[in-house]
């Protein structure tokens, strides 16, 4: 019986530690600020800020360059989303949709790709 008490007490123990030490996701993952950076558009290297917000049940906001406070916002025309992705689509200068897929990768951190040709990362504000 002492076997079984020890046995079940480290199991108990080793279940509460590893519960503790990883934090935990929001509720609304995508939810959000993140700083996008895009590697090797025809513009070159890009890095945009956004605050997701969910209004009426769907994902909304702007795209704003990190770099140049002055340059106007994209408006985000529409997020598809799902469990682990989410779908950014906005206008282009040229009037084109752009698509800029990100995946969940870790707690804090999507990989993705814009216009499937272009790397795109994104890592969660405080």
């Amino acid at each position: 019986m002492r076997k079984a008490s020890i046995i079940f007490a480290a199991l108990f123990l080793g279940i509460a530690f590893q519960g503790f030490s990883q934090s935990a996701a929001p509720a609304d993952f995508f939810a959000g600020k993140w700083e996008i950076n895009l590697s090797g558009t025809p513009a070159g290297d890009v890095k945009w800020t956004t605050n997701l917000v969910r209004k009426d049940g769907k994902l909304t906001g702007e795209l704003s360059d990190a770099t140049d406070a002055a340059k106007p916002k994209r408006v985000i025309n529409k997020i598809d989303e799902t469990a682990d992705e989410i779908v950014i689509f906005f206008t282009s200068s040229q009037g084109d949709e752009i698509p800029l897929a990100l995946t969940k990768t870790t707690i804090n951190t999507l990989e993705g790709r814009l216009m499937d040709s272009f790397d795109a990362n994104a890592k969660r504000l405080k």
